[in-house]
């Protein structure tokens, strides 16, 4: 799968990437792609999870800003950054009117071109990558909304293993005031109203948000993600991060 244009956004603090170790078992977590030499990729992936409203956005700045002043050289990824379907994605949403396995394969694709064009490049150039969200958002949506489960594996397959994945927990209550001081209003489809979970889309957001949540602790039994407690400081919670992406840096365990 090829786009036109790469997505990556390069902004090294130097003018060279600082190569790190390299991890010594790095996989896939199925098929993969073919031809990546897999051994040559010697930056590091890092992926930060959690709702709108959850402080996803500003950790990954703060980590940003560290990296950067730490000498390292960052790369950001996201959902829908994708130069092949991200805008045709945005548009098709708009009209509410997606089916949920077509939902699902746009997101997919997005995801495909990114991995390819622009997370694997970066990692053999020994780029830091941080991802705002990855395949589990993906996931845990698509199991909301009654996809199979061994299909969704399967779809990523491709998805390379992370370094770390950290889970910023926090409950639908706490996150629907923050999403309300920041944009004064719901999301239709972060608040599930295509579920029919409820016609008022407060009380859906409350109620898809749960089932999230639900879904995100059962891909952590699986996935073995980091769960960080979001309901503290963005100063706090910043620098429990900086302590375990010290430790992946470092080689040691992340605790």
């Amino acid at each position: 799968m090829t786009s036109a244009s790469p997505s990556v956004r390069l902004r090294p603090k130097s003018k060279r990437a600082v190569l790190l170790p390299s991890r010594s078992e790095r996989r896939f977590y199925g098929h993969g792609l073919p031809r990546v030499e897999l051994a040559k990729l010697a930056g590091k992936l890092i992926v930060v999870e959690g709702a709108d409203g959850s402080g996803r956005s500003t950790q990954i700045r703060l980590l940003e800003e560290w990296l950067e002043a730490c000498g390292h050289a960052v790369v950001q990824v996201g959902l829908k950054r994708s130069t092949l379907v991200s805008e045709e994605l945005d548009k098709a949403k708009s009209g509410n009117i997606l089916s949920h396995t077509t939902l699902s394969l746009f997101y997919a694709t997005d995801f495909a071109d990114q991995i390819e064009n622009a997370i694997l490049p970066a990692l053999k150039a020994g780029f830091m990558v941080l991802a705002d969200r990855y395949i589990y958002t993906l996931m845990a949506r698509d199991m909301v909304r009654g996809m199979d489960p061994g299909w969704l594996t399967n779809l990523y397959g491709i998805a390379l293993v992370p370094d770390a994945v950290f889970y910023l927990n926090v409950a639908p209550g706490q996150l629907v005031q923050r999403v309300f001081a920041k944009n004064a209003v719901l999301d239709y489809w972060e608040s599930g109203m295509d579920l029919g979970l409820s016609p008022d889309m407060f009380d859906s957001f409350l109620r898809y948000q749960a089932l999230i949540a639900e879904k995100f602790q059962s891909l952590q039994k699986t996935y073995e993600f980091h769960i960080i407690d979001g309901h503290r400081s963005a100063g706090e919670i910043h620098e429990e991060l900086r302590r375990k992406v010290e430790a992946v840096l470092t080689g040691d365990a992340v605790k």
